[in-house]
């Protein structure tokens, strides 16, 4: 009996491990005919802000955009992850979907690519050639940079060709990791530019002082933004920190300011597979209540 036992328990432990971090997309995540798909732009930019950078930023424009109305704006980090039809999140499919039940309002998207050197040639043995990377310092420092940065070089290149929304509640910036504390801090500093943060399995550990947050909120006056958090039990665990515990805290200081945020947790690592499987309901907790653009603005 004994033998019989511990065989039962070899052949348990791994299939409950199986079974961690397995989310999977839903219908809103997969592309339906019926469903009118909008169209993805794309355009490098270099940047006086980050001086020396290079970037790629794609740009979707939903089908139902006339042209005349200011459509709201939602701006990811780490661009092509998000943007990519075979990807962890899938965005543009999503917003067609959501965008064609109205379930959201009409947005733009706009997704950015870290930045790079392009005058600086670097070779990585896993990656081959490439260029220095700006990312941990564009995403992970505690300042305005990154906001200047949207607000003056990358929102005004799309206004360019497209009718924005420049009110902060018609505007959301969302990412993953690094680009999910930068959502934050974004908003963090300029809530009258964008209202809404969507954070995946957010870093706010101390890569450049992201740690500081949950302290910081709690000694900071209640600011007008939105926050969605998500994170999973088997996210990182580094010199930096505790990704999981990180974002644990960062809930309690919400909470004990009164925030209007929303947490969801999982059991997953440090990756898109559950924050893109329940994108879509993030999406339209974030947006829930958006008012209408004025055709004046």
């Amino acid at each position: 009996m004994k033998r019989l036992l511990a065989f039962s328990l070899i052949i348990f432990l791994p299939v409950s491990a199986w079974a961690k971090d397995d989310y999977k997309f839903g219908p809103d995540s997969e592309v339906h005919k019926d469903v009118p798909q909008g169209k993805i732009e794309q355009f490098k930019l270099r940047s006086r802000i980050f001086e020396g950078t290079e970037r790629d930023v794609w740009v979707y424009v939903p089908d139902q955009y006339d042209g005349k109305t200011p459509a709201c704006v939602m701006v990811f980090q780490d661009g092509f992850n998000y943007m990519n039809p075979k990807g962890q999140f899938r965005v543009p499919i999503m917003l067609d979907n959501l965008i064609h039940k109205k379930e959201i309002p009409v947005m733009i998207g706009i997704f950015i690519n870290p930045g790079y050197f392009p005058e600086k040639p670097v070779f990585d043995k896993k990656k081959g050639k490439g260029f220095a990377s700006n990312r941990s310092f564009e995403y992970d420092s505690l300042t305005m940079q990154y906001a200047l940065f949207l607000e003056k070089e990358v929102l005004p290149n799309v206004a360019m060709k497209y009718k924005l929304r420049e009110d902060a509640a018609g505007r959301g910036i969302g990412g993953i990791s690094s680009g999910g504390i930068c959502a934050f801090t974004v908003a963090w500093e300029r809530p009258e530019m964008f209202s809404k943060v969507l954070s995946h399995v957010g870093s706010f550990t101390n890569i450049r002082g992201g740690d500081r947050y949950p302290g910081m909120i709690r000694k900071t006056k209640t600011k007008p933004i939105r926050v969605f958090l998500q994170d999973g039990t088997g996210d990182l665990d580094n010199e930096h920190g505790n990704w999981w515990l990180g974002n644990q805290q960062m809930e309690a200081s919400l909470k004990y300011k009164k925030y209007d945020y929303k947490t969801v947790w999982g059991d997953g690592g440090h990756n898109g597979k559950q924050g893109g499987a329940i994108l879509p309901d993030s999406m339209r907790w974030l947006w829930r209540d958006t008012p209408a653009a004025r055709l004046d603005e």
